[in-house]
């Protein structure tokens, strides 16, 4: 409790605060669009459901790692080493690392998930399955299938996002409490932000193929980081907004043109 008061008191731990919600938002950005995806593919009465339970599962995920900072830290000591050596850089550093931690393991892994999985829902927006005309007692079934294993793959990359999430609290402060109450801070954003921005994915069909390329590119960055590349945060997120800004402006020019076609 009086490290808490004294934290309260401190303006350094304020600033850390404010800065750790800010980056734990912006690290949270990729999490909600693959649950607004993931969730868009039910039908309307399972999707907020589903999109809240994605989202309290991310917050319980978050709140068990950081009560298990010491293991969680420990994920990134190696633990084996290929022994190749890779090619060098410009600076006659290693290009891409051989020893691999269960964080590099689990970037790898959840990278090539989202790869496929945006791949996969690229080529069903490209060319729809016919299994969509189903028929209509055999809905149900499938209805609970894919409820059920849409909040099984957001569990999957909820613990990818989550353990990226922890690494960078613990690299910005070493005060557990901040760390606690920027994770619920961020949280409550994004299951604020969940609905809104499912439903303009949803209503927005041009929008739901750019957001499959930005998970296409995160699930890149993931892997390229499981192997020790190192991609600026910065860089990502100023192409998606580039990229989502473009959009936005199709997005006005196509609603002039219908306003002059009415």
């Amino acid at each position: 409790m009086n490290e808490i008061l004294s934290l309260l008191a401190d303006p350094a731990a304020w600033a850390a605060l404010v800065t750790l919600v800010v980056m734990e938002v912006v690290l949270g950005i990729d999490n909600l669009v693959f649950i607004s995806i993931l969730s868009n593919k039910l039908p309307p009465e399972h999707r907020q459901r589903v999109r809240r339970i994605g989202i309290s599962l991310a917050l319980i995920m978050r709140l068990v790692l950081l009560s298990t900072i010491a293991f969680i830290v420990g994920l990134t000591a190696p633990v084996f080493n290929l022994g190749i050596t890779g090619p060098m850089g410009s600076h006659g550093e290693p290009g891409f690392e051989t020893a691999f931690s269960w964080r590099d393991l689990i970037l790898i892994a959840g990278g090539a998930f989202l790869i496929w999985k945006a791949t996969k829902e690229i080529h069903h927006t490209v060319d729809p399955d016919k299994s969509d005309d189903m028929l209509e007692k055999d809905k149900a079934s499938v209805v609970i299938s894919n409820v059920g294993a849409a909040i099984f793959q957001i569990i999957l990359l909820d613990l990818v996002f989550s353990i990226d999430s922890i690494l960078t609290a613990v690299g910005m402060t070493d005060h557990l409490p901040i760390m606690v109450a920027a994770v619920i801070i961020a949280v409550t954003v994004m299951l604020l932000a969940a609905d809104p921005l499912a439903n303009f994915i949803n209503n927005n069909p041009t929008v739901v193929m750019l957001a499959l390329g930005f998970l296409l590119m995160i699930g890149t960055v993931l892997i390229a980081e499981g192997f020790g590349a190192h991609v600026p945060k910065g860089y990502i997120y100023t192409a998606m907004a580039f990229s989502a800004g473009v959009e936005g402006l199709n997005m006005l020019a196509r609603k002039r043109d219908a306003k002059k076609a009415g």
